[in-house]
């Protein structure tokens, strides 16, 4: 069933707010007058941030926070309803990654990375379920990858918190189903992305860090996640026509996968060139603390800005009936050739 619960501005809640998808995300819940509570690490990203939507005409709050600290996250949303009320829809996207071999990755590295980008999420989304629960309303949007289904080389740490984190969201939207709650929880399964977060990583690598190709701008998973807020009835959402080849091909045939990536995905995530000196990780501290990055990388010229895939993945039963029109005229044909 399609649940659509777009009507008058809402309080959402968007964590990683200050760059690439969530920033992306700022300015297009901000578009639509939501009021806004942006949570992130970085100052000067979450004041560039909160003067975007301002300027779009909504009213917003900054805290400042780590995802990982289950009371910071707990500190968040109190304050967030003090502020505006009930929270209406509340979108996970904070993480930190290292790209390395997983030999070269520390215990305390690979905890840190599990720390925020999947128990980051559970400790929000707790929060969130502590106001949402009793009032029997809200919406959960996580902002997955298509990482959650296929783990690639280099990001090992990455690929088990995404993991992770479909099958934490799979089993707490069982939960939710069995118990008649009307809080509602999905998930936006991304492509690769055009954002700052590959100058930001820890990186191990000879070359910069890169997203594999082909590359989409963060504003088409921005819509992707308000769309998904607007009809959360859907367990997911995959944005990307690679995102769709990779989760059926690991599902066919994930050896073949296996073998194709070992090949491939090395070379596919650097650059030829020399790391720049001016990369700085944010795995411990936000790499926009002092100077805002905006929600875009460097790969501009290459990225995409629409989806296929993104409209199909929107339009399942439209795509189910127009495919039963397709065969029962396909039949009708064969009816008549005989």
């Amino acid at each position: 069933m399609t649940i659509n619960l777009r009507s008058k501005p809402r309080t959402v809640v968007i964590t990683g707010a200050t760059a690439g998808v969530g920033r992306a995300c700022v300015r297009a819940f901000a578009a639509r007058g939501d009021r806004l509570v942006l949570v992130a690490r970085g100052a000067a990203g979450l004041r560039a941030a909160s003067a975007e939507a301002e300027a779009a005409g909504s009213p917003v709050r900054t805290i400042l926070a780590d995802v990982a600290d289950p009371e910071a996250c707990e500190a968040a949303a109190a304050r967030a309803e003090a502020e505006f009320g009930p929270i209406d829809v509340w979108v996970n996207d904070a993480f930190v990654s290292v790209f390395a071999p997983f030999t070269e990755i520390s215990a305390t590295e690979f905890r840190r990375v599990t720390e925020v980008t999947y128990l980051g999420y559970v400790n929000a989304t707790r929060a969130a379920l502590r106001r949402m629960l009793p009032r029997d309303h809200g919406i959960i949007v996580q902002v997955g990858s298509a990482i959650a289904y296929r783990g690639i080389p280099l990001q090992s740490a990455y690929s088990g918190a995404k993991h992770a984190l479909q099958g934490w969201h799979e089993a707490l939207r069982c939960e939710l189903l069995a118990s008649g709650s009307g809080v509602r929880v999905t998930m936006v399964q991304l492509p690769a992305v055009n954002t700052p977060q590959f100058d930001w990583v820890l990186n191990r690598l000879r070359g910069r860090a890169r997203p594999v190709p082909p590359v989409h701008q963060p504003e088409l998973a921005a819509r992707a996640v308000r769309y998904a807020a607007d009809h959360p009835g859907r367990r997911e959402y995959w944005v990307g026509a690679s995102t769709a080849t990779t989760l059926i091909a690991n599902a066919i045939a994930p050896g073949l996968l296996d073998r194709y990536l070992a090949r491939t995905g090395i070379d596919a995530q650097q650059e030829a060139g020399p790391r720049s000196a001016q990369d700085r990780d944010n795995l411990w501290a936000p790499g926009d603390s002092v100077e805002d990055h905006g929600a875009h990388g460097r790969f501009d010229d290459e990225a995409r800005e629409h989806s296929a895939q993104l409209w199909a993945s929107q339009h399942h039963g439209l795509l189910a009936a127009g495919g039963v029109v397709l065969l029962g005229a396909a039949a009708r044909a064969l009816a008549r050739g005989r």
